[in-house]
């Protein structure tokens, strides 16, 4: 009875909230007012709180422009809580965008949504990519693909730093910043989660949304650990794979250290 008057009153606040904060939000996007950059985060600060999700970040935010960020990925709530921490803007394949909830609020948070399979649409989409990190806007990649059950991370596609590389034209220092992160659910009700309860966590795709969703809010308290690392600078004559070599080990180390609870060397 507690958790369903838990999940009631979550919805509650949620809805209260959207209906508030939507329409505004569209009002920012027709008029590309840079409030739409920050609303996203006060959205998802209170849907984190009315979730039971306890984010903690280590590390340091790049101060340095343009940045994309590189996170590992082993579900939705990685959209929740990266967005929580930072004013950013994803890059997600096509299909997202048709996506029930997920697909309404990656349009709304301005999302860039990728057709990788078509190369006649690259350079539209490396232009919008470009443009909006030369502008400022903070960029996340999830450079695996895919969603991990979180208690690793999966072999990373060094095609897809192709978005870094092809924003470096547009960047007035002609570098591009790319710092990886990593997102590591450790607790939840205070008690280290393991790695056998860590996959409660984790989205792989072929679990209902709803059924999941509903089991987050029951679950009440989670810990989510957001550890920024060191950035690595893109240029012109970068090797793409070094890079991408580079930015998995760091956030494969920064993953471990979090889910171990010590720093890894």
């Amino acid at each position: 009875m507690i958790a369903w008057l838990r999940i009631a009153l979550a919805a509650a606040v949620i809805l209260a909230v959207s209906i508030v904060l939507i329409p505004l939000q569209l009002l920012a996007l027709r008029f590309d007012w840079r409030l739409r950059r920050r609303l996203p985060r006060v959205w998802h600060r209170i849907i984190c709180y009315c979730l039971g999700i306890r984010v903690r970040v280590t590390g340091r935010l790049e101060d340095r422009r343009p940045l994309m960020l590189c996170s590992n990925h082993s579900s939705w709530l990685d959209i929740m809580v990266m967005s929580a921490v930072a004013d950013v803007a994803f890059i997600a394949k096509i299909e997202v965008a048709e996506w029930p909830i997920f697909g309404t609020l990656a349009k709304l948070q301005k999302s860039v949504f990728v057709v990788r399979e078509e190369r006649r649409k690259t350079g539209h989409q490396a232009n919008e990519i470009a443009g909006r990190m030369a502008d400022g806007e903070i960029i996340v990649l999830f450079p695996e693909g895919t969603t991990s059950d979180g208690n690793r991370l999966l072999e990373v596609k060094s095609s897809l730093f192709g978005a870094a590389a092809m924003a470096v034209p547009a960047s007035p220092t002609g570098t591009v910043v790319v710092q990886p992160v990593a997102i590591a659910y450790t607790r939840v009700h205070g008690i280290p989660m393991g790695r056998y309860h860590r996959p409660l966590a984790a989205w792989p795709g072929d679990i209902e949304l709803l059924p999941h969703l509903i089991d987050i809010v029951r679950c009440g308290a989670l810990d989510a650990e957001v550890s920024f690392g060191e950035a690595v600078e893109y240029r012109a004559d970068t090797n793409r794979k070094e890079v991408s070599a580079t930015i998995a080990s760091r956030i494969r180390n920064l993953l471990n250290s979090r889910l171990r609870g010590r720093e890894i060397s």
